[in-house]
């Protein structure tokens, strides 16, 4: 993305996303981001999606890794993450901008299948859950006239759908391809992981032995849990703690459960275990955290890119 799409783009943001938070769009996937303060962040699940940043800085923690990314990069995320995102760069006059689109795996599998064998395997980041990358002048484009849909809704239905697959190409015809593609591809290591993963949040209150885990999607247990790793930054027992206590805190936040309940919904047999993991990972025992959640108008909304 050069700078004079660079500025179009942030302009474009800027103006339709009018809440400090998360805005909704009438494209089916397309939401935008603005932050107008730092953000110290907090564990939140991240879905597969692409996010292109229009402004500000922020940094994206998976477990022990840190990301880093600004204006005109874009951050792939090809399966399910528990994630910390802190924005280290916003005021209100400067606030941090960003779209997030949802990956759609029909459209991925049927470019995979046109395109075929002139897709690039030589990216070292095949089979990492993010991606860090520059977004091209030809993926800016997409983005921009996407974004311009917005003054014209009743073309939304007919031209949409054209522009994100045209994106989504760009995507798979640059030098991360090879990931991208990773996502769709029957018995990648990406796919295998995403299935597992699956199996993970269907059966989040129970502890699932990572030997059938394994045997589910067809790998040896040190293949898999090697693989798991790679692509999650974590090990499967770290990446079910991680999803049992942010899913705990969505329960409190969205029903108003207590702490004990929460505990056994999501798969804790001891309340005091519950709460001490989940003051290691919130900061504060639960009742507390919920507290000051709801005193922090908009705390509950992060942003996912």
């Amino acid at each position: 993305m050069n700078n004079e799409q660079l500025k179009e783009f942030r302009a474009l943001v800027d103006r339709f996303s009018v809440d400090d938070a998360v805005n909704e769009t009438e494209i089916p996937g397309l939401v935008l981001f603005r932050s107008c303060q730092c953000t110290t962040g907090v564990p939140t699940m991240y879905d597969p999606a692409i996010g292109i940043i229009a402004a500000g800085q922020k940094d994206l923690w998976v477990d022990d890794h840190k990301y880093e990314y600004g204006p005109g990069k874009f951050i792939l995320l090809s399966v399910d993450l528990p994630c910390v995102g802190k924005i280290e760069n916003a005021t209100k006059d400067d606030p941090y901008l960003a779209m997030k689109l949802d990956i759609d795996r029909q459209v991925l599998s049927e470019l995979l299948v046109e395109t075929g064998k002139t897709i690039s395997n030589s990216n070292s980041s095949s089979g990492r859950g993010v991606i860090i990358g520059d977004t091209s002048e030809k993926m800016g484009d997409a983005a921009i006239r996407l974004l311009k849909l917005l003054d014209e809704p009743e073309d939304i239905p007919s031209l949409a759908p054209g522009i994100i697959r045209e994106l989504f190409y760009y995507l798979l015809r640059s030098e991360y391809g090879s990931c991208v593609s990773q996502i769709v591809l029957q018995d990648s290591h990406i796919q295998r992981i995403a299935s597992a993963i699956q199996r993970i949040k269907t059966n989040l209150n129970k502890t699932i032995p990572v030997e059938e885990l394994a045997e589910t999607v067809g790998m040896s247990v040190s293949s898999f849990h090697a693989h798991f790793k790679s692509v999650t930054r974590m090990t499967p027992l770290q990446y079910q703690k991680s999803l049992r206590l942010i899913k705990a805190r969505n329960l409190m936040i969205a029903n108003e459960m207590d702490a004990a309940s929460t505990a056994y919904t999501v798969g804790y047999e001891s309340p005091s275990q519950f709460s001490r993991e989940y003051a290691r990972m919130f900061g504060n025992p639960p009742g507390r955290d919920i507290s000051l959640l709801k005193q922090q108008e908009g705390a509950i909304q992060q942003s996912a890119v």
